[in-house]
């Protein structure tokens, strides 16, 4: 198990991060998360305790069903997109294959 992980994330990350957890706290239960630095300051921001791999988007980006304590126990569905992978209609397949 791995405890007290810090992550450095970019400096820009931080706003955007601080922007994913008020969305979930205000119920949003789907993003879709671009940049990896990014992706590890939402994850972080988050407190996602766990992660199951879902269908895959593109190649090399899945939804995942995350677990945090700030979505009072209903899970979260999140992809985290780094800036190399996925296609240019990467965003409107994500949100298609939720409905």
């Amino acid at each position: 198990m791995i405890k007290n992980v810090q992550y450095n994330a970019n400096p820009s990350a931080d706003p955007l991060s601080k922007i994913a957890r008020g969305l979930v706290q205000l119920g949003v239960r789907q993003l879709v998360v671009a940049g990896g630095e990014t992706a590890g300051a939402v994850v972080q921001a988050l407190g996602i305790t766990r992660m199951q791999i879902g269908a895959q988007i593109d190649p090399g980006v899945p939804w995942c069903a995350a677990y945090s304590p700030l979505a009072a126990d209903r899970v979260l569905h999140l992809a985290l997109k780094s800036g190399n992978f996925g296609s240019p209609d990467f965003f409107a397949k994500a949100f298609a294959q939720l409905g």
